[in-house]
């Protein structure tokens, strides 16, 4: 293992070529564990070789077929690359091998989500939160899947949950300040797309907002 705790201490130090020559070195050692092999296929697609990426991955499945991390590893080169579905094969597989992960669960999710299956989404972005209920992003992303699919009372509850973990999250409040405008409460929806301002100048859309509110009223 001394060789992989060196290549992760240069991975750290952001010195990618020596992290993955000794990755590969680890792996062309070690013929029967796909360690050296994941962790070179994900120090690649880091530096977005992505065709010599999924080969490391391959190869790693090919040493294990329960690796579950190597099909985890798969799953995040094809979300990367826009191919959501095969994404979401590949994370699956990931599951069904035992990575019982918050962060699986979320990429299930937002593979879905890229390819507008929102109500498909919901289960996966509900079960990451439940495992992890402190990640912001994981909180806003189910937010705004329950929002999209009309569950507008349970959105707000966790765009809420966001702004107690960052309350400088500038789009969880124009979420929000979207919501209080569903519920015709349009001086409190004015008021967060302030806050939205403030915290986001260049917010294109809260200044939309912001204007045809104004003129509704």
């Amino acid at each position: 293992m001394d060789s992989l705790q060196e290549a992760i201490t240069h991975l750290q130090a952001n010195e990618v070529e020596k992290a993955l020559q000794l990755f590969i070195t680890y792996a062309e050692e070690n013929a029967n564990d796909p360690v050296g092999y994941i962790n070179a296929g994900n120090v690649l697609m880091q530096a977005k070789y992505y065709e010599q990426a999924e080969n490391f991955f391959l190869k790693a499945i090919e040493k294990d077929e329960q690796a579950a991390t190597a099909f985890y590893g798969m799953g995040n080169l094809y979300y990367t690359v826009e191919k959501y579905e095969q994404a979401v094969l590949m994370f699956q597989k990931a599951l069904s091998l035992g990575l019982e992960d918050s962060d699986v669960y979320f990429m299930i999710g937002l593979s879905n989500v890229k390819q507008t299956n929102q109500i498909l989404a919901l289960p996966f972005l509900q079960r990451a939160t439940e495992l992890d209920d402190k990640d912001a992003q994981k909180l806003f992303q189910y937010g705004l899947a329950l929002a999209k699919t009309g569950y507008l009372t349970e959105a707000e509850s966790y765009f809420n949950k966001v702004l107690v973990q960052n309350n400088t999250h500038a789009d969880a409040m124009y979420n929000l300040a979207l919501i209080r405008a569903e519920q015709e409460n349009v001086s409190e929806a004015l008021e967060l797309l302030e806050k939205v301002l403030l915290q986001s100048p260049k917010h294109d859309l809260a200044k939309q907002a912001k204007s045809t509110l104004q003129k509704s009223m």
